[in-house]
């Protein structure tokens, strides 16, 4: 029996279908410039400055602020090459480039991991998705750099998911020997214990929802769950580095292609390697108070 068809419009034809590497060139100039700001804010003092509240409802940090300028430098620079898009960033909001009639989104979290790089902890990434329509399964090209490990993780949809540019799969077999757990508190951490409690043999936190969901995809976590809600600047790019490389995302009983990409909006995420691990971290995101 055929799969019914996609009730959803198709897309119109964008530059990313043709060759993502325009895309993917810019978005590798911003790691280097994200490079020469934390060089020169090397220390935990001067990387504790704050200005104001970014649109996504966080305080702005001075760097985020700063490695957000110099995605948006790298988005002009598009928008000179003849592309049109909106862009929607944590601090910024949604910005407009060229027409607004575009299909074109780009989802910029120019530090996933905020509290890591200020205090310099080094798992903390820049991670940035294109899509073209309104929701998380309309990914086209998933961008993360993690900075740490100085690691970069990149999807093409269609065509898989790489690390490094090498193929990126999740390894074979159900069973969940080590398991992240993001944006959490200590209160929801002890809920979610107590939920995988026989289930999960190790927990892991790196601070950053992008990250461990490239882990995931990577096969070095089983699994992972935000035990609160997270935004699309969060997950777009690693929910579809997850899916080209074989895994199964799952936010909060919301299908994928409903999921907003507005920054008003709010989503558990949970990822995994299986269907069957998918099921058992669903069980205990939905049971969390």
């Amino acid at each position: 029996m055929s799969a019914p068809p996609d009730p959803r419009p198709a897309p119109e034809a964008s530059a990313f279908e043709l060759s993502p590497e325009p895309w993917l060139e810019a978005f590798r100039r911003a790691v280097a410039a994200h490079r020469q700001i934390f060089a020169a804010n090397s220390g935990i003092a001067g990387r504790t400055e704050y200005e104001g509240i970014g649109e996504g409802g966080d305080r702005t940090l001075v760097i985020d602020r700063l490695c957000e300028d110099a995605v948006f430098a790298e988005l002009e620079r598009l928008r000179a090459g003849g592309l049109d898009f909106r862009a929607i960033a944590e601090e910024r909001g949604e910005v407009a480039f060229g027409s607004e009639a575009s299909p074109l989104r780009v989802v910029i979290d120019p530090i996933d991991g905020s509290l890591n790089a200020r205090r310099t902890i080094p798992c903390h990434s820049l991670s940035i998705a294109v899509l073209d329509g309104d929701s998380m399964a309309d990914a086209a090209i998933a961008f993360n750099h993690e900075f740490g490990a100085d690691e970069e993780f990149v999807a093409v949809r269609g065509e898989g998911a790489r690390l490094d540019g090498r193929p990126l799969e999740v390894i074979a077999g159900d069973g969940l020997e080590v398991v992240a757990m993001e944006a959490t508190r200590p209160e929801r951490m002890l809920a979610a214990l107590e939920l995988l409690d026989g289930r999960a043999y190790r927990i892991r936190t790196t601070g950053s929802i992008a990250v461990s969901l490239c882990y995931v995809a990577a096969g070095r976590f089983d699994g992972m769950l935000s035990t609160r809600h997270c935004r699309s600047v969060d997950a777009a790019a690693g929910q579809l580095i997850v899916r080209e490389a074989g895994g199964g995302v799952y936010f909060g009983g919301i299908e994928l292609g409903a999921t907003p990409l507005d920054l008003g909006s709010r989503y558990h995420v949970v990822a995994a390697r299986t269907e069957a691990d998918l099921e058992v971290l669903r069980e205990a995101q939905r049971a969390l108070p």
